[in-house]
């Protein structure tokens, strides 16, 4: 599909190859402006990546991983029957229905969480159809339309996904993390439960203020900062 998208003012799109996250990150390292929206329409899965240039250090600028996945749910509540649920996981998962169904990653020009960074580029992957007619082996994985949402175009998902993230940069912006992290909390998969992330156990309790993993065990309350979250970039 090489549909053109729209995008409100302050955005812009251009279509993707290979890889909408990988696509946006080598646009920014090269200079361009924030607003890119990259996007691949397959028939298979939708990507999505937005370009940032971050005014604070790296460990708040972070806070546009769980602010593009409120996006991206607000998009879905909006575009999906009412009875599909969709929900968060800190590390970037999405949920629908229970089952994964997409991820979020995050690349950015440094690792320092001190620095700010030059630019920080937050994507997401959503499959639409099984990979496999073995879905069994899977059962804990889903795809979009296998949970009711056939009727969700992906070009409309993408500039959904894209109006309500700038909606929220906007609120974010002008009153603080407060609200954000009120609507994450309601969309947040897994708190209270056991997880294991970047070699500790214990139970999820929560976020800091800047979106952190608290997680507790028998004897202390870990904080675990969304940096962990980074990956390699490709350029």
């Amino acid at each position: 599909m090489s549909e053109a998208l729209t995008f409100p003012p302050l955005l812009w799109g251009e279509a993707a190859t290979e890889e909408a996250l990988g696509h946006a990150a080598r646009r920014a390292a090269l200079g361009c402006d924030a607003g890119l929206v990259s996007y691949i329409l397959a028939a298979d899965r939708v990507e999505a990546a937005m370009v940032f240039a971050p005014e604070v250090p790296l460990a708040q600028a972070m806070t546009m991983l769980p602010l593009c996945g409120v996006g991206l749910q607000n998009a879905l509540g909006a575009l999906a029957p009412p009875e599909v649920a969709v929900h968060l996981e800190w590390s970037g998962g999405i949920r629908v229905n229970g089952a994964g169904c997409g991820q979020f990653r995050v690349l950015s020009a440094t690792q320092d969480p001190a620095v700010v960074p030059d630019w920080l580029v937050v994507g997401w992957v959503i499959p639409l159809i099984p990979a496999s007619e073995d879905t069994g082996f899977t059962p804990d994985q889903t795809t979009l339309f296998a949970e009711g949402c056939a009727e969700v175009a992906p070009p409309r998902l993408v500039e959904s996904w894209a109006r309500h993230t700038l909606n929220w940069i906007t609120r974010w912006e002008d009153g603080g993390p407060r609200a954000l992290a009120t609507e994450w909390r309601g969309l947040a998969h897994g708190i209270g439960e056991e997880a294991t992330v970047a070699g500790l156990t214990g139970t999820f309790v929560g976020v800091d203020e800047d979106f952190g993993m608290l997680l507790r065990d028998d004897e202390t309350t870990h904080l675990i900062p969304l940096t962990e979250l980074l990956k390699e970039s490709p350029t």
